[in-house]
């Protein structure tokens, strides 16, 4: 079968790997869609292991099953989570699924940019959803992301009424925008330095869009009847987009960190002056649970959720190179779809 292998964002092929062959308990996919992450570009985090099949935002179609498999058969659209937890250890009786040991071991064989994946058995018992009729291969491909942005804000403990600033207005800082402003919030203030995406995060429902590089902590406090944000969400990787995020909550306010930065990268932080008296909370969330994702595939299937017009750029597997490229300039693009039967 056809893969794209990936050696650096700038160096992805298009190569062959035998097709997988599945286990008792097991199914094989068909991939009809699979979503380039920003996480995907992060060279730092992954040089050690390359070259290897990329691709975790899948959607596509049961080929084969495995002696044992139940609930699933050939023909039938499927989503998938790569990673997904035991359920059963104290991280995850405790709620926090996304630390769990096992979720951060599981995946599927190879990639979501390869024309089959391989399903094993407990991603195939805790991590497969069939996609209702009206839920494209392309949409289902944000029930991830959507997953993660559901469970970041809630373990922000985001509120109906609250104010928030969402630095980074990519496809992570969108969906933030989206499910913020369906959860009833007062004022969304948005922040990017690609005026494609400024325009993309007003269509997506943000009251305001401002270049990061003219953008001041005092500005959302003006805006807001005097008070700063309630929220603030940081869904970009630069020193200053953490600068300005801490910079830019209210007292007893909370600030979400949504994105990586640069391997080895700290940030100096004025205690006095954000936490000593502010009662500030800083926390951060990854991944999704399997109830996040459900949830993600009903405000999908129920188009609480616009993702579709979110898909900027289609490329075939053959065109994976430019897909990446394009993803990480992150200047005119917002979500990259690569199909890989075509």
């Amino acid at each position: 079968m056809r893969v794209a292998m990936y050696y650096a964002n700038t160096d992805v092929r298009l190569e062959e790997k035998p097709k997988p062959v599945i286990g008792d308990g097991e199914i094989l996919v068909r991939i009809e869609a699979s979503g380039i992450c920003g996480t995907d570009c992060l060279e730092w985090y992954r040089v050690n292991r390359v070259p290897l099949v990329l691709g975790h935002e899948i959607a596509g179609v049961v080929a084969e099953t495995g002696k044992g498999v139940k609930g699933y058969k050939a023909g039938d659209r499927v989503s998938v989570s790569h990673h997904v937890p035991c359920g059963e250890c104290r991280f995850c009786k405790a709620g926090h699924e996304t630390v769990c040991d096992t979720l951060r071991k599981t995946n599927f064989d190879p990639g979501g940019f390869s024309e089959f994946v391989r399903i094993p058995k407990i991603n195939v018992e805790k991590g497969t959803y069939i996609l209702p009729r009206g839920v494209s291969f392309e949409e289902a491909t944000f029930i991830e992301p959507l997953a993660c942005v559901i469970r970041g804000q809630r373990l922000a403990n985001f509120k109906k009424g609250n104010s928030v600033l969402v630095v980074g207005s990519g496809i992570s800082g969108l969906l933030h925008i989206q499910l913020a402003r369906l959860g009833g919030a007062s004022r969304i203030i948005a922040t990017d330095i690609s005026d494609f995406r400024l325009k993309a995060a007003k269509k997506f429902g943000s009251d305001e869009a401002i270049n990061a590089k003219d953008y001041k902590p005092e500005h959302f406090k003006n805006a807001n009847g005097g008070y700063l944000a309630d929220l603030v969400i940081i869904c970009a990787g630069a020193t200053s987009a953490f600068e300005q995020g801490l910079r830019s909550v209210e007292r007893g306010g909370t600030v979400l960190i949504f994105a990586a930065a640069g391997k080895g990268v700290t940030l100096p932080v004025p205690i006095n002056d954000i936490f000593w008296r502010n009662e500030v909370t800083i926390t951060s969330s990854y991944a999704g649970s399997p109830d996040d994702h459900r949830e993600a595939l009903e405000k999908i299937a129920s188009h609480k959720i616009n993702v579709y017009d979110m898909i900027t750029h289609r490329f075939g597997l053959a065109e994976t190179g430019k897909g990446f490229k394009l993803v990480a300039e992150a200047k005119d693009s917002i979500k990259v779809i690569i199909e890989p039967q075509k």
